[in-house]
């Protein structure tokens, strides 16, 4: 109808026939946009307007020559079959869609199957293997032999649980499900108690952060900012040369609060720096191991807290994480007077 109007009023210049090619393309247009219902509608319903307002005589549905009926009929005909054709096409577009999408998600889950296998197979084999050491060798072996048995086992334990974590994290981004818990957190001892945890696999890394005790309190969720910067600082220990520095600063600037996560290995390629923060993905030619979710998670817990996270290189080599945070803030004597 909105078509239709100032279609009537330059009716004497455009002549009738010009205006049902342009309901026609409007009756297309519908097609594209609506299911099929609206869209058979509008084809009937642009017919009749045509007929009424624009075929002689108009504002009657009497038709006085065959040329105008035939028109008429014709233009019927051809609404109603391009309304369906058209929707019949996104239709199979959509479904092709669909299959894409699928086929995308089968591939990504078989990734991650793969990748599991070996993720999860090895520790767990570890463990075993080591159980079966100790039950069946006990008294042959050291103290010093039994002590390097249970540290296996610590080690594949601490993998086997982090990708356990890794897993029910991702879960609960995609469902939906993520509740954070907002409470005071102090960023220094949050950065040195990871950095404790991660020691037994850091290897000849060292990793450098000399707090910043001009740092207030910040309202967020520890848990998960535990996890992002554990998720990424791991990442730097497992894929970055032995002894290469990682050096962790954390700052307040205004409102927000932002940590940046470095270090001195081979950076990423540019081409793949756009990719690192999906899902299962893992930079080629990396060495195996690796569910490829570690900085998926982190960029989803960030986001969850309105924050953001960005990787860039350095100009001196390595690679640069930097978090932003906009969470609320106390100082320790406010805090107690509060």
């Amino acid at each position: 109808m909105l078509t239709a109007i100032p279609c009537y009023f330059s009716a004497d210049f455009i002549g009738y026939k010009t205006v049902a090619l342009i309901l026609l393309l409007v009756v297309s247009i519908n097609a594209i946009l609506f299911d099929i219902f609206p869209v058979v509608l509008s084809a009937l319903l642009s017919a009749l307007i045509w007929n009424f307002f624009f075929i002689p005589p108009i504002l009657t549905f009497h038709i006085d020559n065959a040329e105008d009926g035939l028109m008429f009929l014709m233009y019927f005909v051809i609404a109603s079959i391009n309304a369906v054709l058209t929707y019949k096409i996104r239709q199979v577009e959509r479904k092709e869609r669909d299959e894409e999408e699928k086929l995308k998600t089968i591939k990504l889950y078989n990734t991650l199957l793969n990748s599991l296998s070996h993720e999860l197979r090895t520790p767990v084999s570890t463990i075993i293997g080591a159980v079966d050491t100790l039950k069946e060798a006990k008294d042959k072996l050291s103290p010093d032999q039994q002590s390097e048995l249970l540290s296996q086992m610590e080690l594949a334990s601490t993998r086997l649980n982090r990708q356990v974590e890794n897993l029910l994290n991702m879960s609960r981004l995609e469902s939906g499900m993520l509740k954070l818990h907002w409470d005071w957190c102090d960023l220094n001892e949050l950065i040195f108690s990871i950095i404790q945890k991660l020691s037994p696999t850091n290897g000849t890394h060292q990793i450098l952060f000399g707090g910043n005790e001009s740092l207030p309190l910040f309202k967020m969720d520890m848990g998960l900012m535990e996890q992002v910067l554990h998720n990424i600082i791991y990442n730097a220990t497992q894929y970055t040369p032995e002894n290469s520095i990682i050096t962790i600063t954390a700052s307040h600037l205004s409102d927000q609060c932002v940590i940046t996560i470095s270090d001195n290995g081979k950076g990423f390629p540019e081409s793949e720096i756009p990719f690192v923060f999906d899902k299962f993905y893992r930079l080629p030619q990396t060495k195996s191991g690796g569910s490829g979710l570690g900085l998926s998670i982190a960029k989803g817990f960030v986001e969850a807290h309105n924050g953001t996270i960005s990787l860039e290189n350095r100009k001196e080599g390595g690679a640069v994480f930097t978090i932003t945070i906009p969470a609320e803030t106390s100082f320790m004597n406010n805090l107690k007077n509060e």
